[in-house]
């Protein structure tokens, strides 16, 4: 007589429901921590950079690893001047060439944006509609690039230095942390390389060969400059006129 062998299956283990539940716990946790420090060190980054010179950018840091691993020289010129020492002619170049609407707005113009916006969806040249304050939040705190991570944290520091900083210092870390040539950053470099004479000195003209370039400044030049830029210059010199008395 046969006899029938039958197997059990092994009983499944009972899921722990309390060490899921502490992982869970433990991961939210860990990131609202990891998100309070990192909020805790760019605010306070953003109350410093409001008194002390900005030393240093992540594009500058990008560029001298580009050029590290491309097998180039690493270089850059990056010389830090207050406001006072920086030409008014450059203060109206980059407000007539980057953002007409820099001393009325709260660090967006939402206009220009829409403008941009449409331009790109009919495939013309693409055109970013950045404020100089967004410009400003992401060269000294973010990194290059389209994500909406990126944008997302640059409207954050937009609307932290409006308030922190304020018109005048915005304007001040602006022209002092702008790549402005090959290896070139801020208005006292830009005005060595180009013209080779201090920011405080520079012309209508010079300051709107600067502001000219500022779209691409690693492939225009300010000085012996294409068509292209030159149109530029005359159009950004019409402009500059009618921008008036700078009252921050």
């Amino acid at each position: 007589m046969a006899t029938k062998i039958t197997q059990r299956k092994p009983a499944k283990k009972p899921v722990k429901k309390g060490s899921s539940s502490f992982m869970s716990k433990l991961s939210r946790f860990l990131f609202k921590g990891f998100f309070m420090v990192f909020r805790n060190i760019r605010f306070f980054l953003s109350l410093l950079f409001k008194f002390v010179p900005v030393p240093f950018t992540p594009l500058m840091v990008i560029r001298a690893i580009e050029n590290k691993t491309a097998g180039k020289e690493v270089y850059f010129s990056h010389d830090w001047e207050p406001i006072e020492n920086v030409s008014v002619n450059l203060q109206k170049a980059v407000i007539a060439s980057e953002d007409g609407t820099f001393l009325n707005h709260n660090g967006f113009d939402f206009t220009a944006m829409q403008k941009a916006y449409k331009n790109n969806e009919r495939g013309r040249r693409i055109k970013g509609g950045s404020t100089i304050s967004q410009q400003t939040a992401k060269n000294v705190f973010l990194w290059q690039g389209r994500s909406y991570l990126r944008k997302g944290l640059e409207a954050y520091f937009t609307v932290l230095i409006e308030v922190i900083w304020g018109k005048e210092r915005i304007m001040e870390v602006y022209l002092n942390s702008i790549e402005m040539g090959d290896g070139v950053y801020g208005a006292q470099a830009a005005a060595e390389h180009w013209y080779r004479k201090d920011a405080v000195n520079l012309t209508p003209i010079q300051a709107a060969g600067i502001a000219a370039i500022l779209p691409s400044p690693r492939k225009y030049t300010a000085t012996s400059s294409s068509s292209y830029i030159n149109n530029r210059k005359s159009k950004i010199m019409r402009v500059m006129r009618t921008v008036g008395k700078i009252e921050y």
